[in-house]
């Protein structure tokens, strides 16, 4: 049985693959999240953030059906939200100003982001 390092806590999945969505939710609901989407797209990433009070942590594809998807993380960065990009890309696409977040190279391991992320938003 996982880790129940994400009880109670609310998690936005942010990812247009619908496989590795439906992982990561499975994933973060075995370890005791409350899994907020997944979505697939910004503008839907952007509405789901401005509705919910509350977002402890989330997963962040930073290409979003060619879109990128810096806008949702320049909102969660703004509520203190912490979170991981997941890409295909190498680093250099992702902007200074999102140095400190940890970037998983996609294929992921998806309990590694669920451990990272339990390790941000605490117990």
């Amino acid at each position: 049985m996982p880790e129940r390092s994400l009880r109670d806590r609310h998690i936005l999945i942010v990812e247009d693959e619908y496989m590795l969505a439906d992982e990561l939710r499975c994933a973060f609901g075995d370890a005791g999240g409350t899994v907020l989407g997944p979505v697939g797209t910004v503008p839907d990433a952007l509405d789901l953030i401005k509705r919910e009070q509350r977002i402890e942590g989330a997963v962040l594809d930073v290409n979003l059906r060619g879109e990128m998807a810096f806008p949702v993380a320049d909102l969660l960065v703004e509520r203190g939200v912490p979170f991981v990009f997941t890409t295909g890309y190498d680093e250099s696409i992702i902007p200074d100003r999102f140095s400190n977040i940890l970037r998983c190279e996609k294929p992921i391991a998806v309990d590694g982001i669920v451990r990272a992320l339990g390790r941000m938003v605490g117990p």
